[in-house]
């Protein structure tokens, strides 16, 4: 019982892990995106939408938590993976 307790919170923990730093990555792009220079825009921008692309639906929405935190734009829809 305890075994599965602590497998349970270590799973939680990666998780949680992963998912910030999805959110991060994703900040990281959008202060790219954001800047004057256009090569590094059009840098942020490519990485911005490859990310979009890469993140679990399973994850979007806690994702979107972090972003909120964030103060990002940048937002998921999650109707389509029921969460």
């Amino acid at each position: 019982m305890i075994h599965l307790k602590k497998q349970k919170i270590k799973r939680r923990l990666q998780q949680w892990q992963q998912v910030r730093s999805w959110a991060r990555l994703i900040r990281e792009a959008e202060i790219l995106w954001k800047l004057d220079q256009k090569e590094l825009k059009r840098l942020g921008a490519l990485e911005l939408t490859q990310l979009i692309n890469e993140i679990p639906p399973s994850y979007r929405r806690r994702v979107n938590l972090w972003l909120i935190k964030f103060s990002l734009g940048t937002r998921f829809d999650c109707r389509e993976s029921g969460d």
